[in-house]
């Protein structure tokens, strides 16, 4: 891909894909888990170019381990940087605002202002590094506001950004105190990405009723410059998972798996540690099922994988708490001598150990009470080679547009949880094999390689901008 184009990339995240660790044979580098690493890092590895993203130690770590195709340089941030720009503006205030959680919602002058020093020092170690026909890709609501400082130091610059979760509607968006600062600096840029329209648009209609700003088509004109605003929805490597579920490994091991579950229909869930994630919901639709359907007792069982996430915030550990107790409930209620309707995880689990996961189970259950996109669903869906098994998906997740061979479910409603989980564990295969395929088609034709081609052919057609003033 890198001969495609003639630029570098320079790739800026909260978090990078590596961090240091250090063993007996010296530091090395370890892969993070994130949607991001997964996205991002197939991209770097084959565009070559630098990615620059907090951590310890700073500076430049090109090839620490002899194996990389890109540099890396982390930055630094101190534990109060942490503490109020990641876990305080953007997980208090930007992350809630955009799930459409106003009850969790807070907003703090302070914690603001320290987003604002660390969005400035990821923007000064960007332009250390950055040369004028660089293209930097600016990743997510905890970097807003990189594109402006970019652009008042550097107007000629080319400037991307994707912005990964919902941006809400204006009634929503303007309740935040900066919202026209993470708009101005968000229209900084040359071009400017989300998952699916419906985000888009909303981007598009605060700038008009915030700033003034006029839309045409896809371009944003706002203080004699122009943004182009995309829609399209990050991609997975169908390839590689495809490859690893087919794999003897995985199947000797998604055998195992439903052995233990002793040939009882098997649905899987699988989320990281998230109020939005719609867990306690899921949970609650299982419970509603087996209160209605006694005839399925003992004959299906719920997998429910759950990766912990911003253990340091106090939501996220409340939620924790109520996870474990309704888990505790449902199995006290119906469990047997021989059977459990809920096995609960809460760790870490690699891909290859996921997809496992994916390989064995019936059903997926991806019931998101809001979220930007959802790659847990593409991967389940990569992952039954055998074209058969039931992707259950909520109203709300923004896979939907892509996937409507899905199963819809309101997260909300225990009955239609409940409904459409009978409606699953009955479906006929030959229904089964029809939609799977239809939505192994699409993932397959819109993959990971698709989603960056899209930007970067983009960005390639964007000459060098006139250097462009922008307000502060």
């Amino acid at each position: 891909m890198s001969s495609a184009y003639p630029f570098r990339l320079i790739v800026v995240t909260n978090r990078g894909p590596y961090r240091l660790a250090e063993t007996k044979q010296g530091l090395r580098l370890e892969k993070t888990v994130g949607g991001l690493t997964t996205a991002l890092l197939p991209l770097l590895e084959k565009t070559g170019g630098l990615w620059i993203a907090s951590g310890e130690p700073p500076g430049q770590h090109a090839n620490a381990s002899g194996h990389l195709h890109f540099d890396l340089r982390y930055i630094e941030l101190t534990s109060e940087e942490t503490e109020n720009y990641y876990y305080g503006f953007s997980n208090n205030a930007l992350w809630p605002l955009c799930h459409y959680f106003l009850g969790r919602v807070e907003f703090r002058l302070d914690q603001w202002g320290v987003y604002e020093q660390v969005n400035q020092k990821f923007a000064q170690a960007t332009l250390e590094e950055a040369q004028p026909t660089d293209v930097i890709w600016v990743h997510d609501y905890h970097l807003a506001r990189v594109p402006l400082y970019l652009r008042q130091a550097r107007p000629s610059a080319r400037l991307a950004f994707f912005w990964h979760i919902p941006f809400p509607s204006p009634e929503i968006f303007r309740a935040l105190p900066w919202r026209k600062e993470i708009l101005i600096s968000l229209l900084a840029c040359d071009l400017v990405g989300f998952h699916i329209p419906e985000y888009a648009e909303n981007f598009g209609a605060a700038a008009i009723e915030l700033l003034g700003a006029t839309v045409e088509g896809d371009e944003i004109r706002y203080a004699g410059h122009i943004t182009r605003v995309i829609a399209r929805p990050i991609g997975i490597d169908y390839a590689a998972v495809e490859k690893e579920a087919r794999s003897r490994r995985a199947d000797r091991r998604a055998k195992q798996l439903r052995e233990t579950i002793r040939g009882q229909m098997v649905i899987v869930g699988v989320e990281r540690m998230d109020y939005t994630k719609g867990v306690l919901e899921r949970l609650r639709g299982m419970e509603r099922l087996l209160e209605l359907k006694p005839e399925w007792h003992g004959k299906v069982s719920l997998i429910q994988i759950v990766t912990p996430s911003r253990e340091g915030v106090d939501a996220y550990r409340e939620k924790k708490r109520e996870i474990d107790e309704i888990v505790g409930r449902v199995n006290g209620r119906f469990s047997s001598d021989v059977w459990t309707p809920i096995h609960y995880a809460y760790r870490a689990f690699s891909p290859a150990q996921l997809i496992v996961y994916y390989r064995a189970a019936d059903i997926a259950l991806v019931t998101p009470l809001r979220d930007g996109l959802n790659l847990v669903a593409k991967e389940y869906v990569a992952s039954r080679v055998h074209q058969d098994g039931v992707l259950i998906l909520s109203e709300f997740a923004g896979v939907r547009f892509q996937l409507p061979d899905a199963l819809m479910v309101n997260p909300y409603s225990v009955d239609d949880m409940a409904n459409v989980l009978e409606q699953a564990l009955q479906m006929p295969k030959e229904e089964q094999r029809r939609r799977m395929q239809a939505m192994q088609a699409r993932i397959k034709t819109e993959d990971l390689s698709w989603w960056a081609k899209e930007f970067l052919d983009r960005m390639s057609t964007i000459s060098q901008v006139e250097p462009v003033q922008v307000p502060a």
